[in-house]
C-alpha cells in the first residue's frame, strides 16, 4: 500500500535529529532510532470512528480514579506555554529541526505576559498617573463582572496565545491566572519598590506554577517514583547544550496522553453541564455569566470536595474526537483526532514504541497486549503516542502513565525548569512556596484558584502544627501578616488556652 502525500520537505532523504537541538526549534530524543515506517491505512484503521481507539458508550468504569478533570485542562494550557507549531504538515515528513517553536520552550506563562508591559501592552492594565505597569487586563463578561478575557470589539481575546481561548475551560483556566498574578501584585505590594512590583509578581507567579507542575501534576500524571528518581539521579534520555528544546517524541507522542482524558461533556457550575462539542468548543467569543466555570467541579478545592474525574489515560478515546465537526475535510478519517495524532506521528518520522522501550532499557509491551496483529501491525512495532496510551492501561490500569510515556513527560517538563536559569528549580530549588495555603506543606492548583478568588472553599482550612511553629508564623504562612495569629488563635480556643502554648500535632482551624 502506498503512502499517503509524499512530497518532499527539507531533510526528508534523512531526517537529522540532534539531540543538542538549538532552542526555538523541535529535537529528537533519541535521533539514532529507526522511524516507524507504517502504511497510512493502518493507522486510519486504528484511529477512526468505530474502530479499536474508539470508547463508544463506556460507563463510569472509564473514569480515572485518581485524576480530576482540571488537569486535563492544565495539562492543555502547560502544552500551550511551552509549544507553537503552525507550520509541520500531516502531507509531508517533517524534519523537527526544520519546524520553528513559536512559544519559548520555557515554563514560564509567556502565553500569560507575551513579550512583557513594553512589547505587549494591550495585556496590561493601564497604571494610574505617574505608576508603572504593574497587573494585567482582565475583561469583563455581559455583567459587567472580571470574569472573561479581554477581547477587542470584535470579541477577539487579548491574549498572548489564542489557542486558550479555544474552549471555555482553557479559556477560563487563563482568567484565573490573569487574576492570580493581580493579587500577587496586591499581596506584594506594601514590601515592594514600585519599579519592581511588575517584575517580582510576575517570578512569584511564576515559580508557584512550576511548583504546582513538579509537585501536583506530574506526581499525579507519571507517579511520584519518577518524579524523584529525575530529581535525584538526572535525566538519562532528555539533554541540550545550553538551551532547552522540544523533542518531537514527547510533543507529537508522548505529551498527548491527554487526549485519551477527556470526557464527552463536563458540569460547569450548578446550572450548567455542556457537551464538549459543540458547547464547550466553540470559543473565540465571549463568555456569559451563566458560563462561567465553578472550579470545584474541576479540582479538589476542599477536602470533601467531589470534582468530576478525568477519564482514564488508556488507548481509548472519546467518541466525540473521533469526529470532530470544526474540521471541515469531506474524509471522515481526517476529521478523527487520533487519525491526526497518529498520522502526525508518522509525519515526524517518530520510532516505534517498543524500539524506544528498548533504547530505555525498559521491557516492551507484548503483541498480545497490545493487540495490533488482527489489523495487520508488524510484529514487534507500535505507533509511539498508541504505545504509551497502551502502556498506561496495562501497567497502571489508566491511572498514570507507563515506563515510557512517563519518564519522556518527566523529563522533559522537568529539563524545561531546569535549563531555565529564572525558574525556581534552577535558580533556587530549595525554594518553597509562601502564598497562603490549604497544606502548609506545599501549595496546590486548588490553592492557586482560591488565591486568585475563583473559587470559593466551603469550609474553612485545617492545619497540623509542625515543630517550631508559633501562632505568629502560622498566622505569616497562611495570610502574609504575622498580626492574624489572634484570629487563629480565636478559632481555636477550645483547644488553645495559652496563645504562647501550641504542641506539635495539634490540628488547627485557620479561618479564611
Amino acid at each position: 500500500m502506498t503512502k499517503h502525500g509524499a512530497t518532499s520537505h527539507r531533510g526528508t532523504s534523512h531526517v537529522p535529529g540532534s539531540p543538542f537541538a538549538k532552542t526555538g526549534v523541535f529535537g529528537r530524543m533519541f535521533p539514532t532510532l529507526p522511524s516507524q515506517d507504517f502504511d497510512n491505512e493502518l493507522l486510519v484503521e486504528l484511529g477512526k470512528k468505530g474502530g479499536p481507539m474508539d470508547e463508544g458508550n463506556a460507563g463510569e468504569e472509564g473514569n480515572s480514579p485518581s485524576i480530576p478533570a482540571g488537569f486535563t485542562f492544565l495539562g492543555q494550557f502547560i502544552d500551550h506555554d511551552s509549544t507553537f507549531d503552525p507550520t509541520s504538515s500531516l502531507e509531508r515528513q517533517n524534519d523537527p529541526e526544520a519546524i520553528h517553536n513559536f512559544r519559548t520552550p520555557l515554563l514560564e506563562l509567556d502565553s500569560i505576559y507575551g513579550s512583557g508591559p513594553e512589547a505587549s501592552p494591550f495585556l496590561y492594565a493601564r497604571p494610574e498617573r505617574g505608576h508603572p505597569v504593574a497587573k494585567l487586563l482582565i475583561g469583563t463578561n455581559d455583567e459587567g463582572q472580571p470574569d472573561d478575557l479581554p477581547r477587542n470589539s470584535e470579541g477577539v481575546a487579548l491574549i498572548g496565545d489564542p489557542r486558550n481561548d479555544e474552549n471555555l475551560i482553557v479559556s477560563q483556566l487563563h482568567v484565573a491566572f490573569l487574576k492570580f498574578h493581580n493579587q500577587v501584585v496586591d499581596y506584594i505590594r506594601d514590601i515592594t519598590p514600585a519599579s519592581e512590583l511588575f517584575e517580582e509578581a510576575q517570578r512569584i507567579v511564576r515559580w508557584h506554577y512550576q511548583w504546582i507542575i513538579v509537585h501536583e501534576f506530574l506526581p499525579l500524571i507519571v507517579g511520584q517514583d519518577v518524579v524523584d528518581d529525575v530529581l535525584q539521579h538526572g535525566r538519562q534520555f532528555y539533554r541540550f547544550h545550553g538551551e532547552p528544546f522540544i523533542p518531537v517524541e514527547f510533543a507529537v507522542a508522548a505529551y498527548r496522553f491527554g487526549h485519551s482524558q477527556v470526557r464527552t461533556g463536563y458540569r460547569i457550575n450548578e446550572q450548567v453541564a455542556a457537551r464538549l462539542f459543540p458547547d464547550l468548543s466553540s470559543g473565540f467569543e465571549p463568555v456569559p455569566t451563566e458560563k462561567v466555570v465553578d472550579w470545584r467541579n474541576f479540582f479538589q478545592i476542599t477536602a470533601d470536595g467531589n470534582p468530576q474525574p478525568s477519564r482514564r489515560i488508556d488507548s481509548k478515546i472519546a467518541s466525540v474526537l473521533l469526529d470532530l465537526p470544526f474540521i471541515p475535510d469531506p474524509r471522515p478519517e481526517r476529521r478523527s483526532l487520533a487519525v491526526l495524532n497518529l498520522l502526525r506521528g508518522e509525519s515526524f518520522a517518530l520510532p516505534w514504541g517498543q524500539r524506544v522501550a528498548s533504547a530505555m532499557g525498559v521491557t516492551a509491551l507484548t503483541d498480545e497486549e497490545l493487540g495490533l496483529s488482527d489489523l495487520g501491525f508488524p510484529p514487534g512495532r507500535a505507533p509511539l503516542w498508541f504505545y504509551i496510551l497502551k502502556e498506561a492501561e496495562v501497567q497502571h490500569e489508566g491511572t498514570r502513565l507507563g515506563a515510557v510515556g512517563g519518564r519522556i513527560v518527566a523529563e522533559v517538563l522537568l529539563g524545561l525548569l531546569e535549563g531555565d536559569f529564572k525558574s525556581y528549580l534552577c535558580h533556587d530549588p530549595l525554594w518553597k512556596p509562601f502564598l497562603p495555603r490549604t497544606d502548609h506543606a506545599t501549595f496546590t492548583m486548588a490553592d492557586l484558584l482560591i488565591f486568585a478568588g475563583v473559587a470559593n472553599p466551603v469550609i474553612p482550612r485545617v492545619y497540623t502544627v509542625q515543630p517550631g511553629d508559633t501562632l505568629r508564623s502560622i498566622a505569616r504562612s497562611f495570610y502574609g501578616d504575622e498580626s492574624r495569629w489572634k484570629d487563629i488563635f480565636e478559632a481555636n480556643k477550645d483547644q488553645i488556652s495559652d496563645p504562647n502554648l501550641i504542641f506539635p500535632g495539634q490540628t488547627l482551624t485557620i479561618p479564611l
